[in-house]
């Protein structure tokens, strides 16, 4: 979807607003279909918004981890983030950046999301393993702890808000925001195990499988046994943590968008029940939310979005 050329700089976009737009809305239903059903719920502003934010992200992430990711280098990156400053500039390079600029303009997002994004993607160039948490905490951040502060501008916080006295003071999001962000990227790894070890990449911690005797051999092999299964009940346990704390920023959100955060939360979070289901095989079954589990969500999560 995404290539950046060296030689003949990129012609100025031809496009409307609106196909921009609608372009970005029909990239995020066909790559990320649980995120979509999320903003179906969201006022027509912010979801657009959010799918031009998507979108981008897509695209970045797409530089090293797509179908011409071999062809990227450091310099491919500096590209990228010189066409980042353009849009910032309010000057669209290609037509999607032209609903990005239009999103910008509405909701002022800062850029140091954006530039620590691609900073992740650096560290994907550099390095295919992480020895500890702390090391894939910072990467978790960057390449998605950013979404979180990204779509926080979008969702607004609610200023004049009423909460149950047990909640204490609501503050501004942000940490959960990155939690969310966070929390989404241990179960996007978690479920992808099995394909990132064909691709030669393992993003769990070295030293925690060592932990419990398990071994890259292992993981390349495949190899589901008790060792495992007792890594991968630790680390799910982890990953719920990042929702649990992710969850109580919720409520602190403009009221028009917490209905769409709490189901996009559950829906992700029962990403991780799913590979439960699968007795924690990531290496030969995809871990999905089947259509009619979603849509089972949905007045949970509107619940939710009422009372809490």
């Amino acid at each position: 979807m995404l290539q950046l050329h060296k030689s003949a700089p990129s012609p100025r976009p031809h496009i409307s607003l609106e196909e921009s737009y609608q372009r970005c809305r029909q990239i995020t239903a066909e790559y990320a279909k649980t995120f979509y059903l999320g903003t179906l719920l969201m006022t027509p502003p912010k979801r657009r918004a959010i799918w031009a934010i998507y979108v981008w992200c897509r695209r970045t992430d797409e530089l090293v981890d797509g179908p011409q990711a071999q062809f990227t280098t450091p310099a491919t990156l500096d590209r990228w983030e010189e066409q980042l400053e353009s849009v910032f500039a309010g000057h669209p390079v290609d037509d999607l950046d032209v609903a990005l600029v239009d999103t910008l303009e509405q909701f002022h997002i800062p850029i140091e999301p954006f530039r620590d994004m691609i900073a992740g993607q650096r560290m994907d160039l550099q390095r295919s393993r992480y020895q500890t948490f702390e090391e894939l905490h910072l990467y978790c951040y960057r390449v998605a702890g950013t979404v979180g502060l990204m779509s926080e501008v979008v969702m607004g916080v609610e200023h004049n808000i009423s909460v149950p006295p047990w909640r204490g003071e609501v503050q501004r999001p942000t940490e959960e925001a990155i939690a969310l962000g966070i929390a989404n990227q241990l179960t996007n790894i978690l479920r992808d195990v099995g394909e990132d070890a064909r691709r030669g990449r393992i993003y769990l911690p070295l030293e925690e499988l060592a932990q419990f005797d398990y071994t890259e051999d292992d993981l390349f092999k495949g190899i589901v046994d008790d060792r495992w299964r007792a890594f991968m009940q630790f680390q799910i346990r982890r990953s719920r943590r990042y929702f649990d704390r992710a969850e109580k920023g919720v409520s602190a959100l403009s009221r028009d968008a917490r209905w769409p955060v709490w189901t996009a939360l559950m829906l992700y979070s029962k990403i991780l029940d799913e590979i439960e289901r699968n007795h924690y095989d990531v290496f030969r079954h995809r871990a999905y939310v089947p259509s009619w589990r979603k849509l089972a969500y949905l007045p949970v999560a509107w619940l939710r979005a009422q009372a809490l």
